[in-house]
């Protein structure tokens, strides 16, 4: 008998459920970059199964079968008129979608300026360098990307308490730093 939980390797997909799918499905395709990998189709054993598709990031299927899905819900109730960091009347905070590199998160950065969309939050983090925006249904999505784990890892508790708020408009907002904190072990052998 085991004692304790194991320990998961971490989150494989989350589902959320949206007002209008093909209003999410624009969001999560044209302005994040996933790929819609399949959809809930009817069958003999699944009549009149709900509007779902399934979504995943970089390749053809990602790091998992699928990260994200969207099922759609007409009746979830409007979402509020401006989005905020905290205090918001939702059970979900955010969600953060990684990018591979930080040559990457910048011109996502770029092509999501160009077309436009609200940054709503830039965040220097310490352990990841954040955008912040969100989706038509009121949910708040982080776009990370990674700093080195030896930034973070001699104090991840520092790491996660230190944020620096940056610009969220003009050429400003694209500008992201190379030189860096770095926390606990890691930051006294630097010195």
């Amino acid at each position: 008998m085991t004692e304790k939980p194991i320990a998961p390797r971490g989150i494989n997909h989350l589902v959320l459920n949206v007002r209008d799918i093909e209003d999410a499905h624009r969001f999560w395709t044209e302005v994040i970059g996933f790929q819609q990998v399949g959809e809930l189709k009817e069958a003999p054993s699944r009549p009149n199964p709900p509007k779902m598709r399934f979504y995943s990031g970089e390749g053809e299927h990602g790091v998992h079968h699928h990260e994200l899905a969207l099922v759609e819900n007409p009746d979830l109730p409007p979402p509020p008129a401006e989005w905020v960091m905290f205090g918001m009347p939702s059970a979900i905070n955010h969600i953060a979608i990684t990018y591979p590199s930080r040559d990457a998160w910048l011109r996502q950065l770029n092509y999501l300026q160009a077309k436009g969309i609200k940054f709503d939050r830039r965040v220097e983090h310490g352990m990841t360098h954040s955008l912040y925006i969100h989706d038509p249904n009121g949910y708040g999505v982080e776009l990370v990307y990674d700093l080195p784990r030896e930034v973070w890892e001699g104090d991840l508790d520092a790491a996660l308490n230190y944020a620096e708020l940056l610009p969220t408009d003009g050429p400003d907002a694209l500008v992201d730093r190379v030189e860096v904190p770095v926390f606990g072990a890691a930051s006294a052998a630097r010195k």
